[in-house]
Parts: structure tokens; C-alpha cells; sequence
């Protein structure tokens, strides 16, 4: 992860990054919830499991950038396979490769996991106190 951000943003940018995550986040587990308790084919069933845990990794910013690519990836699939309205699939594929190009910000677990860590040299202690 330290690899691909060399900075997690904070203040405005951050913040931004925050919501972006947690609307991407709520809008997956709505949809989800939505398809899953209307009796759906297995393959359906199998996609949204995958965008509902996608969901729940999304709101609190673990392991952002392998889940924003996959949300795109899933949602380009949906758009591939499911007739009807493409238009939030489309939104909701672009928002996921979006977060995961840009980084999950400072507000989330990435960033503690794996932000840079400022390390304190110890401190000499005297025998002769």
C-alpha cells in the first residue's frame, strides 16, 4: 500500500475522499440489499455479495485500492450483462475507479495500517542518576 500512495491527502482532499468512500460504501450495500432479498439468479447473487462486502471494506477505507478496482470491475460487468438502466451502474463503477486511483485519504484504516510512521529515537538513560 505504501507503494502506491507516497502521501495519504488530508484536510479538504481528504475529507473529500472520505465522503466519496462512504456514499460509494452506503449506495453498494442499498443496491445489494435491494437485489439480494428479491430472489435473484446464482450468478446475480454471487455479484452482489461481492459489491455488499465491497461496501462494507469501502466505509471505512481497508484495503481501498484492490476494492475500488474491483467495484469497477463488477460494475462493468453488470453493465455488460444486465439490461435496464445502466446509468447508476455506470456512476457507481466510475466513483470505484476514482477511489481506487486516488488513494482512501487520511481518514481511514489504509492510513493507519500502512501510512508512514514517525519513529522516536530512544532516549540515552545515565547510570550515574
Amino acid at each position: 500500500m505504501r507503494r502506491l500512495y507516497s502521501t495519504f491527502a488530508g484536510g479538504w482532499p481528504g475529507t473529500a475522499l472520505l465522503l466519496m468512500r462512504v456514499v460509494l460504501g452506503a449506495s453498494l450495500l442499498l443496491r445489494a440489499n435491494s437485489t439480494l432479498w428479491s430472489n435473484p439468479p446464482v450468478t446475480t447473487t454471487i455479484i452482489s455479495a461481492f459489491l455488499a462486502g465491497s461496501g462494507l471494506l469501502l466505509i471505512p477505507g481497508l484495503w481501498t485500492p484492490v476494492v475500488g478496482t474491483l467495484v469497477a470491475l463488477l460494475e462493468t460487468w453488470q453493465i455488460m450483462t444486465i439490461a435496464g438502466d445502466r446509468w447508476v451502474t455506470v456512476l457507481l463503477g466510475t466513483i470505484g475507479c476514482a477511489v481506487a486511483m486516488l488513494g482512501p485519504g487520511l481518514w481511514s484504516v489504509d492510513a493507519r495500517l500502512f501510512g508512514w510512521k514517525r519513529v522516536e529515537p530512544l532516549r540515552k538513560i545515565s547510570l550515574n542518576s
